[in-house]
């Protein structure tokens, strides 16, 4: 469906919904290959993630793109992924950077974990927000890397040695900052919106 224009692939993606999820769909199931997010999110069930052609992730829909294991398929979901070990309090990635999280139940301190964040619910600063950082706020002074335009919003990428970041910030927002790469920035998010669970399978 990449070669479609913008009003054919719904209606393309609609007829081969019908199609297997009727009376005449294969029983074994249905292979698709996609790069496309919306073509998992409108035709699968379950979603094997490849990299390198090997499966680094498989699983439901839902559950691979809202908590996922491995760099690439936080990337094809859009989300922002640190590794680690989990802490009673969060995530500690391998600089030392202590990450505020809520951590899961079946993911005691010293495990391998990962951090999962959605990069809307970063806010991006020009100077050092006000107030005393907490265990409730994580706090990053970053150093912008590349700007990319994501609808009426835009990505804000950034590292700061090995750690990378994003967030997503309106357009109007991203303008009256005059945003751009080089510029430094803390990036700011709640403990409350960061999820840790245990890496691997």
């Amino acid at each position: 469906m990449a070669a479609l224009d913008v009003t054919a692939a719904p209606e393309v993606r609609r007829v081969l919904r019908e199609v297997l999820r009727g009376d005449d769909a294969p029983r074994d199931g249905t292979v698709l290959v996609t790069h496309d997010l919306l073509d998992v999110l409108a035709l699968a069930d379950t979603v094997a993630v490849l990299q390198d052609g090997r499966v680094a992730e498989r699983g439901a829909v839902h559950d691979v793109l809202t908590r996922p294991r491995s760099a690439f398929a936080a990337r094809v979901a859009g989300l922002v992924l640190l590794t680690g070990r989990a802490t009673a309090e969060g995530l500690r990635t391998a600089d030392g950077t202590l990450v505020a999280g809520v951590v899961d139940d079946d993911c005691p301190p010293g495990r391998e974990a990962v951090a999962v964040l959605d990069p809307a619910a970063v806010a991006v600063h020009a100077t050092e927000p006000a107030g005393p950082a907490s265990g409730t706020r994580n706090r990053w002074r970053v150093t912008v890397t590349q700007l990319e335009p994501r609808g009426r919003a835009v990505r804000v990428r950034a590292c700061r040695g090995p750690l990378e970041l994003f967030a997503d910030v309106p357009v109007e927002s991203a303008a009256a900052a005059r945003l751009a790469p080089g510029d430094e920035v803390h990036l700011v998010a709640e403990a409350a919106a960061v999820r840790v669970h245990a890496a691997g399978g």
